[in-house]
């Protein structure tokens, strides 16, 4: 049908078109534009592919309980509940820590080898966080780290 008086509408319908209704034709190209987003945003995750929130973090670790962090390059999960953490070890004394709350859709990411890799939709980040391949996402967020080289102690927040 037509989106005018006299081409196949009813006077009813034009009248609401002629007070600034909407035709039944905008109708269904809107509602045709509505339907296809909420498919595109259902099959992308987009809902949640930006703004994750991690939660707080605060916490301190003993890195001796990891033996993944004896050597520089080694990655652990470190975290006791919470908001899952990994910590990096960078250098002799030094740490980087990351949450493991995926930026594309808050999944939890793994850690796989030397990398991080989400297995919900395939991201993939290097040990510093870095977004390298998969789902297209931002960077791991990155945490603060303090290393008491005395006591042993790892102290992680954000």
């Amino acid at each position: 049908m037509a989106g005018r008086r006299g081409e196949g509408m009813s006077d009813s319908c034009a009248h609401c078109v002629e007070k600034g209704g909407t035709s039944r034709r905008e109708f269904i190209a809107t509602s045709a534009a509505s339907a296809v987003t909420a498919l595109l945003v259902a099959a992308c995750g987009a809902s949640g592919a930006t703004g994750v929130n991690t939660g707080p973090v605060s916490l301190s670790v003993q890195v001796s309980s990891f033996p993944a962090l004896a050597n520089i390059g080694g990655i652990a999960r470190v975290d006791h509940g919470g908001t899952p953490v990994a910590a990096v070890r960078t250098g002799a004394s030094t740490f980087a820590a990351f949450s493991l709350i995926c930026p594309h859709y808050g999944c939890t990411v793994g850690i796989n080898g030397s990398s991080f890799l989400c297995p919900c939709h395939g991201a993939q980040f290097a040990s510093s966080g870095r977004w390298i391949g998969g789902q297209p996402t931002t960077n791991l967020t990155s945490l603060t780290t303090s290393y008491d080289a005395a006591t042993g102690a790892l102290t992680i927040t954000n």
